[in-house]
């Protein structure tokens, strides 16, 4: 029987991790690849900056692509606090007890709930129970709901990475547990927080599901709270569903925007991170 040297082995094991992550990188690559080329033809400044015309199969997508950013902008508003709070409350104020892993594994079960889930949620809770219909708020509120999960463990993860020699030297300087939190825990913890919101930012903007029965294809850009809102993944449903080539030929090129705009957001949440952690190690 011949044996394999442990140099032979760590070849192997290292050609199959490369062969992994090209794996990965090449998938990526096609799916990009393939909505740019089906999507190109139609991305104009028009398209971007224009009104759309004919149930969205002409002119632009202005009111969607602002729509999208104030979806995301809302459900991060509601969903960053009580995360982040959350987090704080279980890390730092709580004993870990059966009590703090039910609320844990209540959260990660929350995370593993399937999208459309959260959109029947929010049909019945906004529409068949407070009947204010599809607005900016329902949508909001339900995005964030569905994030959630995902700010509150990464948050955790973060605030249980702190050093525990700088809590206790706050302490030891007579700090407060609210003023040790305010001036050592969130500040230390916040790149891992904004990697959260990196996270949340992705599945925020791409969701289609959650908010399909919660915004609008009547164009328009919302102006409170109350008022009907467009989404850019919704729109994608709705030109998929009725499959004329013209309006696959739009979807595409809203799909290509959609990640263009996501892309650009992961970014600057990234280069964000990236300066705190600077300023940090400083």
């Amino acid at each position: 029987m011949m044996l394999i040297n442990s140099k032979t082995t760590n070849r192997i094991a290292r050609t199959l991790l490369w062969i992994s992550a090209l794996a990965v990188i090449w998938i990526l690559f096609i799916i990009l690849a393939y909505v740019f080329v089906r999507g190109i033809n139609v991305v104009n400044i028009d398209f971007i900056l224009g009104w759309p015309l004919e149930n969205w199969e002409k002119g632009g997508i202005f009111p969607a692509i602002v729509g999208t950013l104030i979806l995301v902008l809302v459900a991060l508003l509601f969903a960053m606090p009580i995360g982040v709070g959350a987090a704080v409350f279980l890390t730092e104020f709580t004993k870990k007890s059966r009590v703090t892993a039910i609320i844990f594994t209540a959260a990660d079960s929350l995370n593993a709930v399937p999208s459309i889930v959260f959109g029947l949620f929010g049909l019945a809770i906004f529409i068949s129970y407070l009947k204010v219909g599809p607005i900016l708020l329902a949508a909001g509120l339900t995005l964030g709901l569905m994030i959630l999960p995902t700010i509150i463990r990464t948050s955790e993860v973060a605030i249980k990475n702190i050093p525990r020699s700088e809590k206790e030297g706050s302490y030891a300087l007579g700090a407060t547990k609210l003023q040790t939190i305010r001036r050592i825990i969130l500040p230390g913890a916040l790149p891992g927080i904004v990697t959260g919101v990196i996270l949340g930012l992705g599945r925020t903007a791409g969701e289609t599901a959650p908010i399909i029965f919660l915004v609008t294809l009547t164009p328009i850009i919302p102006n409170s709270l109350i008022d009907p809102v467009n989404a850019l993944t919704y729109i994608i449903y709705v030109l998929a569903s009725e499959a004329t080539p013209k309006r696959i030929e739009v979807a595409f090129g809203i799909s290509l925007v959609l990640i263009s705009i996501v892309l650009i957001l992961n970014y600057t949440a990234r280069l964000l991170n990236n300066y705190l952690l600077r300023n940090m190690r400083r």
